[in-house]
């Protein structure tokens, strides 16, 4: 029997969304107000969820202090406050979109997790937009 067990987290980080070789006003056309060069910031809020199989003997699909911890040092620690364009070194050549941050969030948990648990992200720019991604 599979069981999904969720655990939010948040961090403000900001961002500028752009594409170099375009023009400014490709980019503010394509991208809006994200497009503005002195970047803006986002409170995002985190659902990170594994399922998998209920271990018989702790009850545990995975337990929560765990992946607690992973967030914690994968996610939060190294994006927290940070503006993702100059801060992380992974934004430097991929352009931080709300898609483009949930396949790092993915990445960087997925790696600390049993290979049996299957992971989802769910991450919301803003309680109206959010992105989930599965690994596929």
């Amino acid at each position: 029997m599979k069981v999904k067990v969720s655990r939010k987290a948040h961090f403000n980080a900001a961002h500028r969304l752009h594409h170099a070789a375009w023009s400014s006003e490709k980019n503010a056309e394509v991208f809006g107000k994200c497009a503005y060069p002195n970047y803006h910031g986002h409170n995002y809020e985190l659902i990170a969820s594994v399922t998998g199989e209920v271990d018989p003997i702790t009850g545990f699909v995975m337990n929560v202090s765990d992946l607690a911890a992973i967030i914690k040092a994968e996610v939060e620690d190294p994006l927290d406050h940070r503006n993702l364009n100059l801060d992380v070194p992974y934004f430097a050549t991929v352009n931080p979109t709300a898609e483009n941050i949930a396949i790092f969030i993915w990445n960087a948990i997925k790696k600390g997790l049993p290979l049996m648990l299957d992971l989802e992200v769910v991450l919301y720019e803003t309680p109206r937009n959010f992105v989930t991604y599965t690994g596929e």
